[in-house]
């Protein structure tokens, strides 16, 4: 074995080693799809408190009953208490976790000690923000005793934060019988609540306090914020729910066509014709080993820790500016150890990368982000269902969730809806998937390039759902033969989430 395969060898282990450190540590993280649904929670709730003019027309309340579901409310309190138990026991495991790396005889390793602490800072925030609404919810619902129950034990957590508890303890005396009033309700519950909690429990202080103009004020405010609620969850309901559908109808003529044309179906098109490959396995692990997963985990992480950034500083555009930094950063040292990689075979056979403008991509982008849809929202359900709101999300999707900063979500919607569409699938639809034709059927390179991308996102809760989105843009790029098609569906995939993201954020 010669030195360069015995070097790309303890390269490949160490990449192997990295990435499933980074699997594993996901293992215990709160999944970002359970966050997302409180938010959309959140969003209902304030929608359900909308009043039409006229409110003897039953078709405008049977239309908003369509949106919000039937009882909004018993629903937002079950998915708050499965929130909080899961919260719950997520802090309590980490917390164990923590303690037996403190107590061990081996000295803790300050990166895994901090990222546990850091983990513990962030759960606990979770847990008093999940349980300080989920108390205005059981007040709302009769509760009272319940509501009141779960203010106190939040009170009773001594790491949590005191803004907290002070809330609590101030929602708790508004509530109790009688009722006990604080000096710093109101600039707390301002501060710590938002959306329908906030107003909420704004009503709930007015009408102690007797306030009538401050009450009115209220009232008119809820009901605008109100039919914005409603207007964006339409929008958020109502396109992706009818892109869905053309996608079913699509998914299902494919699939008839494919059984009555055979081979002249459009699905059959290119669809057992294997690229010609000059270059071996050796290449393609060189490529993805040192110019994808050691440059996006090492070389690249290492280099922003001594530049001159700042940190920890809370600042939304800072954030989103490290994001593209980094992200540029390790698509430029990837493509450049792809391209030092493969030159000396230039020039390249037919087919690869190939930028076809005056062809059919666009309706191959477009029909395949329709028939994405169906088939990854029916995974990320049974998903759901295996993990149970934890094995971690990629964390630009937290950011972009909670950012309130129009310059910030620009640049994140530039990294994720241009940047990363144009890297990834230069690099796994582009490199990849024909690499492997030559060990593989096209069937096999699509489904190995796909788990290898679902993969690289290093979150265990979204391997399923990517892999299956992988597995159509790899279909769709070996049909069409044009990397713009599959760009312009993973564009338009990363483009949907952001805009619901930032319709559920800007709500809450």
């Amino acid at each position: 074995m010669t030195i360069k395969r015995l070097l790309l060898l303890g390269l490949t282990l160490l990449a192997i080693m990295l990435s499933g450190v980074s699997l594993l540590n996901s293992w215990q993280k709160p999944q970002f799809q359970s966050r997302l649904e409180l938010y959309q929670t959140n969003i209902v709730l304030q929608a359900q408190a909308w009043q039409p003019e006229d409110s003897s027309d039953n078709s405008i309340q049977t239309l908003q009953e369509s949106i919000l579901g039937a009882n909004p409310l018993e629903s937002a309190i079950k998915q708050y208490q499965e929130a909080s138990e899961s919260v719950h026991t997520s802090l309590q495991t980490t917390q164990t976790k923590l303690a037996k790396l403190q107590s061990s005889a081996i000295t803790p390793i300050p990166a895994e000690e901090k990222s546990l602490q850091k983990s513990i800072q962030q759960q606990e925030k979770m847990l008093a923000e999940v349980d300080l609404r989920l108390g205005i919810l059981q007040a709302q619902q009769q509760e009272t005793d319940n509501a009141v129950k779960t203010w106190n034990e939040l009170q009773q957590y001594s790491d949590i934060n005191p803004k907290y508890q002070e809330t609590a303890q101030s929602l708790s005396g508004m509530w109790s019988k009688p009722p006990r009033l604080f000096p710093k309700a109101e600039q707390l519950i301002q501060q710590n609540l938002d959306a329908w909690f906030r107003s909420t429990a704004l009503e709930k202080l007015y009408q102690l306090q007797q306030r009538q103009e401050a009450l009115s004020s209220l009232k008119i405010a809820q009901q605008e914020a109100a039919t914005q609620a409603l207007l964006k969850l339409a929008i958020i309901a109502t396109i992706p729910t009818l892109t869905a559908f053309i996608g079913l109808i699509l998914l299902i003529f494919l699939l008839v066509q494919r059984l009555l044309k055979g081979r002249e179906s459009l699905l059959a098109t290119n669809g057992d014709l294997p690229w010609s490959t000059p270059w071996n396995w050796e290449t393609i692990i060189q490529v993805f080993v040192l110019g994808f997963f050691l440059m996006g985990q090492l070389f690249i992480p290492e280099l922003l820790s001594i530049l001159p950034i700042p940190r920890g500083t809370g600042n939304a555009r800072i954030e989103a500016f490290v994001v593209l930094v980094s992200y540029l950063l390790v698509a430029f040292g990837s493509l450049s150890v792809l391209y030092f990689s493969i030159r000396r075979f230039f020039p390249l056979p037919e087919h690869w990368f190939r930028f076809n403008v005056f062809s059919n991509w666009f309706l191959w982008g477009l029909g395949g982000y329709c028939t994405a849809l169906p088939i990854v929202v029916i995974v990320s359900l049974i998903n759901q269902k295996l993990w149970q709101g934890q094995g971690g999300s990629n964390p630009l999707l937290q950011m972009a969730l909670e950012s309130r900063d129009n310059t910030a979500l620009g640049i994140f919607f530039f990294t994720a809806a241009i940047a990363a569409p144009f890297f990834e699938e230069f690099l796994f639809r582009g490199f990849l998937l024909p690499s492997l034709t030559r060990y593989t059927s096209v069937w096999g390179a699509i489904f190995a390039s796909s788990l290898l991308f679902a993969a690289a996102h290093l979150s265990l809760s979204e391997i399923l759902p990517l892999t299956a989105l992988g597995m159509v843009l790899g279909i769709v790029y070996t049909r069409s033969r044009n990397l713009l098609s599959s760009m312009l569906l993973h564009s338009l995939w990363n483009s949907g989430t952001l805009i619901s993201l930032f319709l559920l954020g800007s709500n809450n």
